[in-house]
């Protein structure tokens, strides 16, 4: 399948940004795009016009508000009856919770739950991309919820037989990461591709937390149902 090179060239731009808290100097784009700093300005005027980026007085590019409109309307319901449903996972826990979606190849944060008690707390930052291949629990349960491929990780196919992913410093150290595949493999992927995660810097307690977390799971598979939703 053929791609419109402006259009995917314009993406990027958004996911460079997206990735730079502070901004993203113009000649920077253009240096990670592999092109001419004219062509970088104008994707970036392109972006500026529908109001995707902004820049500041010093010159760096941002996102713009227009991308938290978009991003309000991505499946309303399930994103807040899912804030709410990570909220009874972190209270059940203990442990910072989030819901990772599958895109692609990655793996990308799009909710999180911060604990609010204990002497350890975990931030985990939403927007936080990594590939599914990388061996950190959410990317594991992401693979695991679906059918078997041939030469997958011996990871993934144990993490299909346990139901859960259990992984110890993969993206940071000290911290350990539990995830359940929200969709199982027999089901057709019609929309997002969803798994629960539970990260901490303390131990985990396996048994008890696997089970909050599948049932966040379940709860959430009800929601992607035609039809679903608390209300």
């Amino acid at each position: 399948m053929s791609t419109l090179q402006t259009l995917d060239r314009g993406l990027a731009v958004l996911g460079l940004v997206a990735a730079a808290p502070g901004g993203l100097a113009v000649p920077a784009i253009a240096e990670a795009l592999g092109v001419h700093k004219a062509i970088a300005y104008r994707l970036v005027a392109t972006l500026q016009a529908h109001g995707m980026v902004w820049r500041g007085e010093d010159g760096r590019v941002m996102l713009g508000a227009a991308v938290l409109g978009l991003a309000a309307r991505f499946q309303p319901h399930f994103r807040a009856e899912a804030a709410a449903l990570l909220a009874d996972l972190t209270r059940a826990t203990g442990c910072t919770s989030c819901i990772a979606l599958a895109e692609g190849e990655d793996c990308v944060v799009v909710l999180v739950q911060e604990a609010e008690e204990g002497p350890l707390r975990f931030s985990y930052r939403i927007g936080l991309r990594q590939p599914l291949t990388r061996g950190a629990a959410a990317g594991l349960a992401l693979l695991a919820g679906r059918a078997e491929t041939p030469g997958e990780a011996p990871e993934v196919r144990q993490t299909r037989i346990d139901g859960y992913a259990l992984t110890h410093g993969q993206l940071h150290p000290g911290a350990s990461g539990l995830a359940v595949p929200v969709l199982t493999p027999d089901m057709p992927r019609l929309g997002p591709e969803p798994c629960v995660a539970v990260i901490s810097l303390a131990p985990i307690d396996v048994p008890r937390v696997s089970r909050a977390a599948w049932d966040c799971a379940a709860r959430l598979r009800s929601l992607l149902a035609p039809g679903g939703g608390r209300g």
